[in-house]
């Protein structure tokens, strides 16, 4: 079988710039996209691990900004000055989870994958549940105007995931970086300027 040519170039890279994982070309895609990672600012990181997307993001929010990461598993990365790590389970959260990392976010990003099966239904089911979580918590702690940025694998349930995303967004994209495996089924739902307050659903 022949190498990934995306995988060499993008690991390669990742290597070469102190990164500890090849997504963190995807965040800068976005990033360079969308816009939606400002200095100063607040960013929640759902499924952080292994720290790629929460070192770019704390070097583009600097000093005064910070950013919440958050993972089930621990997170051995050296963390900036402007980033600290929750370890929780983001399927399973409550009041006490909230105060832990905070709220007033300008950012939420979730590029959680779930534990795959490679039956494709069952897959796109869990990232599908990962994500549901993900907008919830978004509900919780993003600010008016704010964004938010989430892996979802494609399948039946991804218009509807975006809808959702839509009824609380002013403007809602389907973005899948150059950087993504060709053969990955993800696509990444971006929701900017958050509206007014809308109901959690858990």
């Amino acid at each position: 079988m022949k190498p990934d040519p995306w995988h060499d170039y993008y690991a390669k890279r990742a290597r070469e710039e102190g990164y500890p994982a090849r997504s963190v070309y995807k965040l800068k895609e976005i990033q360079k996209r969308f816009g939606i990672l400002r200095k100063g600012s607040g960013v929640l990181d759902l499924g952080c691990c292994p720290g790629a997307w929460l070192l770019f993001a704390s070097s583009v929010v600097g000093n005064r900004g910070l950013v919440v990461g958050v993972d089930i598993i621990p997170l051995t990365l050296q963390l900036p000055s402007n980033v600290r790590f929750v370890q929780h389970d983001v399927l399973v959260w409550d009041e006490s989870f909230l105060e832990a990392v905070g709220t007033n976010f300008q950012t939420v990003l979730n590029d959680m994958s779930p534990s795959t099966t490679g039956n494709k239904f069952v897959d796109a089911q869990r990232s599908l549940q990962l994500s549901e979580s993900a907008l919830a918590i978004s509900a919780r702690v993003l600010r008016p105007g704010g964004a938010f940025v989430c892996k979802i694998f494609q399948g039946s349930d991804l218009k509807g995931f975006s809808d959702k995303v839509k009824r609380s967004f002013g403007r809602v994209t389907n973005f899948k970086p150059k950087s993504s495996r060709k053969a990955s089924k993800e696509i990444y739902v971006v929701g900017l300027g958050r509206g007014a307050a809308y109901p959690l659903h858990r």
